[in-house]
């Protein structure tokens, strides 16, 4: 508004009024679409600065500890680009999977079961809803409840009831058994099978030397949440090393089959041949 303010009055006497209203009107409009308007809970202007970012920014991007060096040139790369740091706001993970932050602190990660709440009566309900709106009421800090679907992988559970079906004391018990092993193949074979997994993320703000500190706060604030939602008959288990490392690769490939958990190599860790990671 300020700048068609302004050139309306240094050229406002020259030019017709018709004019002016003609050039200022898809201004004016595009500016309170900017003002007003909002994205995924973005304003517009903000929504717009992130997408010029996007095109902007490098799109081979990969896990480096330090600038990415141009390729040698005995390999013959082609000309173009070259890849950029990934730069995840994980910086790294101790040993009891608690996640490194760097400036934004210390994270934890819970796994919590689930129940029925339509199966309540109204006064179950009602006990349950009070027990988790006390836990609410307790937050002294960040928390995350995140609710992912992930696929499942019934083939060591088939190849266990087939194994197990051998030594069932009566003909009929392992029928039964086999006939489930093969409801399930078939279940298996016919449809994507999902499951539902609720997390729960706490964190706390660490600066300096403080991680420790911060860390522990992290794991006492996951303790008070398992006592105070154990009234609701929910069970929170903290995620050790392997099962976060498996989180994390997962949501960065939903659609990827579930893999075994291994030992990651270091971005700038060398694989030679006749090791395994």
């Amino acid at each position: 508004g300020a700048l068609l303010y302004a050139a309306y009055l240094l050229v406002g006497d020259r030019v017709p009024l018709v004019v002016c209203a003609a050039v200022a009107l898809p201004i004016a409009v595009a500016g309170i679409l900017l003002a007003t308007a909002r994205h995924d809970g973005l304003s517009l202007d903000r929504y717009l600065l992130a997408v010029v970012r996007h095109l902007r920014a490098p799109k081979r991007l990969v896990s480096a500890s330090q600038e990415v060096p141009p390729p040698p040139t005995w390999i013959g790369a082609r000309p173009g680009p070259a890849p950029a740091q990934l730069r995840l706001p994980v910086q790294g993970m101790a040993e009891d999977g608690l996640l490194d932050l760097g400036p934004d602190g210390v994270a934890a990660i819970a796994e919590v079961s689930t129940l029925s709440f339509a199966l309540r009566t109204p006064e179950e309900q009602d006990a349950l809803v009070t027990v988790f709106g006390r836990w609410l009421n307790s937050l002294s800090g960040p928390v995350q409840i995140l609710v992912r679907a992930e696929r499942v992988d019934l083939a060591e559970t088939i190849a266990t009831l087939e194994h197990n079906a051998r030594h069932l004391p009566h003909p009929a018990l392992s029928a039964a058994a086999l006939q489930h092993a093969g409801f399930l193949a078939d279940i298996a074979g016919r449809h994507d099978l999902l499951r539902r997994q609720v997390l729960l993320v706490v964190r706390e703000p660490a600066a300096g030397k403080a991680r420790e500190a911060s860390a522990a706060r992290a794991l006492r604030r996951l303790d008070e949440a398992a006592r105070l939602l154990s009234a609701c008959g929910l069970t929170v288990r903290l995620l050790d090393t392997p099962a976060t490392s498996a989180l994390l690769a997962a949501c960065f490939d939903p659609a990827a089959p579930p893999l075994p958990t291994v030992q990651m190599a270091a971005p700038d860790q060398v694989i030679t041949r006749g090791e395994r990671w």
